[in-house]
């Protein structure tokens, strides 16, 4: 398996009337050069908390 890492980006989030950052961490499973899965998550320190308002997966939207 293959890894590639790049910086964390971070999305503009806003919870009730409160403007606030999350980083965001998006993969894509991949098998025999084909995409399987495709995830997002937003949260804020070192990892994932679902408890966190605004934490966890988030949609993925094809433009």
């Amino acid at each position: 398996m293959r890894r590639t890492s790049f910086p964390r980006g971070e999305r503009g989030l806003r919870i009730d009337d409160t403007v606030t950052t999350g980083k965001v961490d998006i993969r894509l499973y991949t098998y025999g050069g084909k995409t399987l899965l495709t995830a997002a998550r937003i949260y804020k320190g070192q990892t994932t908390n679902f408890r966190t308002p605004g934490g966890g997966f988030a949609p993925i939207f094809q433009v």
